[in-house]
């Protein structure tokens, strides 16, 4: 089901926590960081802005803030256009990456902090709640440089959330911990946002944070959104090469299109003949036209050519000559030169490893052609390998 839809989609009164973009842009001088963009997150979704570093992503996220002034456009909160609105007069709380936790005040009080801004008297029971939410009830009267990164940050959680905001906006959150914490909080975020039930916004450049986290995630590629949908659409279905190379790895080929067989496109690269599906393909069919054939790594079969006849018919297939290997532990990724694509990754489960396969050695690689993906020439195929 997807929960976040293009802005001009009608919305209704009972949607109080959707974030409505119209329009909206950000320009320092002459520098254009979001270009005009159209966004609707639908109330209880858990959305992610994914890119790499100067893409635009976190601009949006203050322009939702209130923290920066879009250039044009609108920002509505459910009915209400909060675009010139300060930051405390919106209905939102933001956790940074730097948790910006007060060191000399324990835990409880550092939830407790804005609901005492507020004057609210008696907050036992709504810091009590918050801390349980977190799982950090027994660390109550600890200050913070008494807990681990990964406690800090479920605070911080829990003193956004205790003034019950009706959007929770997230910038790199998790970005100061290291891989085998920033795993586990991304499961702890979710579990929370499920609970509470409430808008979340997330910006990160870490696809598997996005992937893992996000009902729906967009795509940011310099100030536009390249592609919107869930996670495993656009790891399944990316439509632009920024897309198929950011989230994840694709190896990409050049390619023409020769024939249609009947939903199915022939198209040829030097020697080679693929098939490709027509309703995998998000460029122009016509014949002759020049199109970027992409396949996941981790789609791929390799066979030794002593084995070749056992292919079963229908595969396409690419051979070539292991360049490299490494060992990841649950796969072995081989490095594969190719006529087709000089630097063709694999991923192979440590299954069955076939010793033969090593560094020097010829090569038939195969796949299902429904794994194979067609996307327009006109891009750049090393778009999406940006850093970050």
């Amino acid at each position: 089901m997807t929960i976040a839809t293009p802005s001009n989609t009608s919305l209704t009164s009972d949607h109080a926590g959707d974030v409505r973009l119209s329009g909206i842009t950000r320009n320092y001088g002459d520098f254009t960081a979001v270009h005009p963009l159209d966004l609707t997150v639908r109330h209880g979704a858990f959305f992610a802005l994914l890119g790499p570093s100067g893409c635009g992503k976190t601009t949006t996220l203050r322009m939702i803030a209130g923290l920066e002034t879009p250039t044009s456009g609108t920002v509505h909160l459910g009915d209400h256009d909060v675009t010139v609105l300060p930051p405390h007069k919106r209905p939102v709380n933001t956790v940074f990456q730097s948790y910006a936790l007060f060191p000399h005040l324990d835990i409880y009080e550092n939830v407790a902090f804005g609901l005492r801004r507020r004057g609210i008297k008696s907050v036992q029971k709504q810091v009590g709640e918050m801390l349980d939410l977190v799982q950090l009830g027994d660390f109550a009267r600890r200050k913070p440089h008494q807990l681990s990164g990964g406690q800090q940050q479920r605070v911080a959680v829990a003193r956004a959330l205790v003034n019950h905001p009706k959007v929770l906006l997230l910038d790199e959150p998790l970005g100061a911990l290291d891989l085998k914490l920033r795993r586990q909080m991304q499961l702890e975020l979710k579990r929370i946002q499920t609970e509470v039930g409430i808008t979340f916004v997330h910006v990160t450049h870490d696809q598997e944070e996005a992937m893992t986290m996000a009902d729906t995630v967009a795509v940011m590629n310099a100030g536009h959104i390249e592609q919107l949908g869930s996670p495993a659409d656009l790891y399944e279905n990316p439509r632009t090469t920024f897309v198929a190379n950011f989230l994840g790895t694709s190896n990409l080929i050049e390619a023409r299109i020769d024939s249609r067989d009947g939903d199915v496109l022939v198209v040829v690269s030097g020697a080679a003949t693929l098939r490709l599906p027509i309703d995998r393909c998000a460029t122009s069919t016509a014949r002759g036209g020049e199109v970027h054939v992409g396949v996941r790594p981790e789609k791929i079969t390799l066979t030794h050519p002593d084995d070749a006849a056992s292919i079963p018919e229908g595969r396409n297939r690419l051979t070539g000559r292991i360049t490299a290997t490494s060992f990841i532990g649950v796969s072995t990724q081989y490095l594969i030169d190719c006529p087709a694509c000089p630097e063709f990754e694999v991923y192979a489960q440590n299954i069955e490893r076939d010793a033969r396969l090593v560094p020097g050695a010829e090569i038939v690689m195969h796949w299902n052609p429904v794994y194979t993906i067609g996307l327009s020439a006109d891009q750049d195929i090393e778009a999406g390998e940006e850093e970050v």
